[in-house]
């Protein structure tokens, strides 16, 4: 296979030649960010060293842009063979992150997700996009002393929406799955090594929600009080229940959707793998990237479905030239919105659910 070449652009010049390489983007992730590492003198040039911390800067594998950010650190080390010059940095969206949210009132209502969103990167230079309609947000306040993300995290919470960043350096408003791989992953075929944790301390045979909603003179007593969700996941066959606490008044589908939210992300985390597989690229050319949905074929740890590509390493070094993906099942990815508190007699919350007492929910087993 032929290498993958590595540029990074910085003060209008391209240097190339790395010996060490590694860049990671992830859903998870609000930056992604590089390592990059020579030895011996800056590749391709006999100048000394050209760029500098806080130096704007892109990083290219082969024709596609894959992070707009700024250098963090030049860290050098030498004995007296050679010596090794690195240049780490983060997407531009790190600055939301590290820095706080300043904006005069510092306050909203009713008005979008992505609007309060871009008020509060606009200080910083960032833009934000929206993959989707993101809904109204009724009110939002800056907290003192938050961070950027911290607040914006908190209008994603209302909307079960997830925030990540681009090749450009902008900020990204999305949700889970809403890529398509091209090729599978399938042991074999593609598949270098895996290892997965198969972890289901963090998991229960039923999950239950209990609470209480405000009454009035028609609607009162045990309709309102003491109201009841559960949820069953059949993949754990010991008695394990956890009672989940809830945050204020709601109404029985608020309820049902935290048990089913809960339940899904828990076991989806459970089957969390990382696969390495040779390149950068899937076979159509395209490189592998976070928030693919990817059909997983791995009779030995017993997947056979689809699943979602969380975070996707890009590693070149001596051992060549690899991508490491963690994936696992979409619902481990997917929030939990906020429901809207119950009032009076409407008790069928802002979507509906019908899971019945005691219904089984997860079949990942």
């Amino acid at each position: 296979m032929t290498k993958e070449r590595v540029q990074l652009r910085v003060n209008g010049a391209g240097h190339e030649g790395w010996k060490e390489v590694r860049v990671t983007a992830g859903i998870e992730r609000q930056a992604r960010d590089f390592s990059l590492e020579v030895t011996d003198r800056w590749p391709g040039s006999s100048v000394a060293r050209r760029v500098a911390p806080g130096d704007l800067c892109e990083v290219w594998l082969g024709n596609d842009k894959v992070l707009t950010g700024y250098i963090d650190a030049t860290p050098i080390s030498y004995d007296g063979q050679q010596v090794t010059v690195g240049v780490n940095g983060r997407s531009k969206t790190a600055d939301l992150v590290d820095c706080s949210a300043v904006h005069s009132p510092g306050q909203w209502r009713g008005v979008s997700v992505e609007h309060i969103a871009r008020a509060l990167a606009e200080p910083y230079g960032i833009k934000v996009q929206a993959a989707l309609a993101t809904g109204t947000v009724l009110e939002h306040q800056i907290d003192p002393g938050e961070s950027v993300f911290e607040s914006i995290d908190r209008l994603l919470t209302q909307k079960a929406l997830l925030a990540t960043d681009d090749a450009d350096g902008n900020q990204l408003l999305i949700r889970a799955g809403l890529l398509q791989a091209d090729t599978a992953l399938e042991v074999g075929v593609n598949v270098l090594s895996c290892s997965a944790g198969l972890d289901f301390k963090e998991r229960y045979s039923e999950y239950r929600c209990r609470g209480q909603r405000a009454g009035n003179d028609d609607d009162f007593g045990a309709s309102v009080a003491g109201q009841l969700a559960t949820v069953g996941d059949s993949g754990i066959r010991r008695r394990r229940i956890l009672d989940l606490r809830t945050d204020g008044q709601g109404d029985l589908a608020a309820y049902r959707e935290r048990v089913r939210w809960e339940a899904a992300c828990r076991a989806g985390k459970s089957y969390q793998a990382t696969y390495v597989v040779q390149g950068w690229r899937q076979r159509n050319g395209q490189l592998w990237l976070p928030n693919m949905r990817v059909q997983v074929r791995d009779p030995i740890i017993g997947f056979d479905m689809e699943m979602l590509i969380a975070e996707v390493e890009y590693l070149q070094g001596e051992t060549g030239t690899t991508a490491t993906l963690t994936v696992a099942p979409v619902a481990a990815f997917e929030l939990l919105p906020e429901v809207p508190k119950a009032q009076g007699k409407n008790k069928t919350g802002s979507k509906g659910f019908s899971v019945g007492e005691g219904e089984t929910l997860v079949e990942f087993k």
